[in-house]
């Protein structure tokens, strides 16, 4: 008979586990009910946009011990994407996240892996379950319940050691862990570079966002065309948007480059041509574009943002 693992001691395997995947941060929460009072508002006032899934996903993201029968703690990760500054195509830029592979690939598979050291310890696989920015996980405020960081007037998640430019992970599980002190304080302070920033006045509010409003919705999420004002909205960002983590002091002073290598920049990516995207069939967006964060948009998504920025170069 092996000896029993005491729940410390079982803990401290995950957490070391997780670092030697290269996770930049690794901490535990239970999975007890998530205050969602400002989901509800933010649905009812329109800033999902056409993101119907937020609506259909609110009850499991006030209740995340539902979104697993049997799972009540999250093992919460975050891997840094950040790498400094690419020289761009003049009128064409692209967030950092989407330089590289896309991340769903890298950290899904370092969640597997975490997930399997779950199972050798005593999960059971069927309530033992991985999450990267998909299913109705409430990432944020599971990281922060964690002690990971604390949500910023942007709606980030910002940690004191890293910054924001990161991918947070999770893994629901029915193992025995445990939890690591939550992160109560707020140190945004008197701060708003980030609200006065966004060119597109997408804050209505301090913490919360207009999607309707937002680059990065528009580039990536938003479906069908463009009317003038969102073409002219966009301005320089072929695919998402980065300005409200480029102005904040936390990035400018902690932002660490990731040690990822599939995360590092290529030129198709983080610097593309876009006189080679204007007219790209779904053959070649196919065949170039596989296996990175601009999949999301498909071929025609970044046509019509190609052929915005080319209108916004010669307005």
């Amino acid at each position: 008979m092996q000896p029993q693992v005491s729940i410390g001691a079982r803990t401290s395997a995950v957490k070391r586990h997780a670092e030697a995947l290269g996770f930049d941060g690794v901490a535990i929460c239970d999975l007890r009910e998530v205050e969602r009072t400002a989901l509800d508002d933010w649905l009812a006032a329109g800033y999902a946009a056409n993101m119907g899934y937020m609506g259909r996903q609110a009850k499991k993201r006030r209740r995340p011990a539902a979104i697993v029968e049997g799972a009540g703690y999250a093992v919460v990760t975050l891997s840094s994407y950040y790498h400094h500054d690419v020289e761009p195509q003049p009128g064409a830029r692209v967030a950092r996240y989407a330089w590289g592979e896309d991340y769903h690939h890298v950290i899904g598979e370092r969640l597997a892996a975490l997930r399997a050291k779950l199972c050798d310890l005593g999960a059971t696989p069927e309530r033992t379950r991985a999450y990267v920015d998909a299913g109705p996980v409430p990432e944020r405020e599971l990281a922060q319940r964690a002690g990971l960081g604390w949500i910023a007037k942007n709606t980030m998640l910002i940690n004191p050691r890293i910054g924001s430019y990161t991918f947070i992970g999770c893994v629901l599980t029915d193992l025995d862990l445990e939890c690591d002190v939550p992160f109560d304080s707020d140190h945004c302070g008197s701060c708003n570079a980030c609200i006065d920033a966004c060119p597109t006045d997408a804050f209505p509010r301090t913490r919360v966002l207009d999607s309707r409003r937002c680059i990065s919705y528009l580039t990536i999420e938003h479906r069908g065309h463009f009317g003038t004002e969102q073409t002219e909205a966009i301005d320089d960002w072929l695919f998402g948007c980065d300005i409200c983590q480029e102005v904040c002091p936390w990035n400018g002073k902690f932002a660490q480059q990731t040690k990822e290598s599939r995360f590092s920049p290529r030129t198709e990516l983080a610097a593309p041509d876009l006189t080679q995207l204007v007219e790209i069939e779904e053959t070649e967006f196919k065949m170039r574009y596989s296996g990175t964060a601009f999949e999301r948009t498909r071929a025609a998504g970044l046509r019509r943002n190609a052929r915005a920025l080319v209108a916004n170069r010669k307005s």
